[in-house]
């Protein structure tokens, strides 16, 4: 059985700048979800999220661009925009934990509004033939919530559900439940991915070992801590290229290119890059020490001094 592997968004990290780098340098991913796009009440697309998911701009990537919203006005506006782009597939983010997107009943915070989420999907598959999927966590205070969810959601002809093995409360912190994740597979008529901790190839196998029937896997920090991850399992090897410091080397200078460029001044640069090291610094020998070195650099010349020296430590 062939497996697909999926990016995950990650807001601020997995825009198309990076896609299509992580697509050049390491390749393994089959599809990738580009980060939410969110409205805000107004019916107006941020000239950011525009860019993401222009055709031109995502030209040897599969996209698959994501809402996120509780309003049924905004899907129905942006279903239209990525329409006209060419896109068919609008993916629906009911899993973004985050406190500022929950508490206004989104993302995983609307989980618990099977009612809501019942008339959204009911006009949407009224009024538009845009083909819907779902990103979901398994309830926001409790992973019961989503098993209200699912009947309702097998009423509709959505093409998949993509579940985070998480609670939004939790964040990303403590460990995935494969027993509600269990649950989820035995209560719902959908095709179902799973994501959540497939931060090695050991980790990939026990899942799929666990849950046989699965054969989407969506990766999300997995993917930028170790960015050779999605290749080695389609590969079915644990061993690393053996210039792989120097692949990753050429991939960090060809988003750190980029970025610079499009981004205005130094404060916004070292805070990109801080963002990616969080993750990067995983795949290093001392995790810590290599993440206080790159907060240490003040400007972006002792940012390139730092860089080098984990990069020469590394080899």
């Amino acid at each position: 059985m062939n497996q697909t592997l999926l990016s995950s968004p990650l807001q601020g990290f997995t825009d198309f700048k990076f896609r299509n780098a992580f697509n050049h340098f390491f390749g393994g991913i089959d599809t990738f979800y580009s980060p939410y796009i969110r409205l805000n009440g107004k019916m107006v697309i941020k000239n950011s999220y525009k860019k993401d998911i222009l055709p031109e701009n995502n030209s040897t990537l599969e996209v698959i661009p994501q809402i996120i919203t509780n309003d049924v006005d905004e899907f129905l506006f942006v279903s239209k925009y990525v329409q006209e782009l060419g896109y068919k597939e609008l993916n629906w983010n009911l899993g973004c934990p985050y406190p500022m997107v929950t508490k206004r009943g989104m993302g995983s915070g609307l989980i618990n509004d099977a009612e809501k989420i019942n008339s959204i999907l009911h006009k949407i598959h009224n009024e538009s033939d845009i083909i819907v999927s779902m990103k979901m966590r398994m309830g926001y205070e409790n992973p019961e919530e989503i098993l209200d969810v699912l009947p309702i959601l097998d009423t509709y002809p959505l093409k998949n559900i993509a579940i985070h093995a998480r609670i939004g409360k939790q964040l990303y912190k403590g460990g995935t439940n494969l027993e509600a994740f269990q649950r989820c597979l035995d209560n719902s008529k959908h095709l179902i991915y799973y994501n959540g901790d497939i931060t090695s190839v050991k980790a990939y196998k026990e899942l799929k070992e666990r849950f046989p029937t699965i054969n989407h896997w969506m990766i999300g920090r997995g993917l930028i801590a170790d960015p050779f991850l999605p290749s080695m399992i389609k590969n079915n090897t644990s061993e690393y290229p053996k210039n792989r410091i120097e692949i990753f080397s050429e991939f960090h200078d060809r988003i750190f290119e980029e970025y610079d460029a499009a981004l205005s001044g130094p404060t916004p640069i070292k805070m990109k890059m801080l963002g990616f090291w969080e993750y990067f610094s995983k795949s290093f020998e001392n995790p810590q020490k290599t993440y206080k070195k790159i907060k240490k650099a003040s400007n972006a010349q002792s940012y390139q001094t730092a860089v080098k020296e984990i990069i020469k430590q590394a080899k």
